[in-house]
């Protein structure tokens, strides 16, 4: 499980870095899409699929669809997400 704070309405599709919100240490993501209508949820699932290397059909939504923070579920094994996360903000 993921947790991201998106910002919609950006100039590109992207994973930013860390940053902490409500004492806790989550993804920043923005993408270009508006929020309307869960299209820059669907967005940001798309961006997440393709920074973690994962189909989109992989990726879901498990909360906070109206939130700007999110809890995104990626199937997959949880030790190869994590290492492609940390690989992905170190580089």
């Amino acid at each position: 499980m993921f947790r991201i704070r998106l910002t919609p309405k950006s100039s590109s599709d992207r994973i930013e870095g860390t940053a902490q919100f409500d004492a806790e240490t989550v993804l920043k993501a923005r993408v270009r899409a508006v929020p309307d209508k869960g299209v820059a949820n669907a967005a940001l699932l798309k961006l997440v699929g393709k920074w973690l290397g994962v189909p989109a059909s992989s990726v879901s939504l498990a909360s906070s669809s109206k939130s700007r923070l999110k809890s995104v579920h990626v199937a997959g094994d949880c030790a190869e997400l994590e290492a492609a996360a940390k690989s992905r903000l170190s580089g």
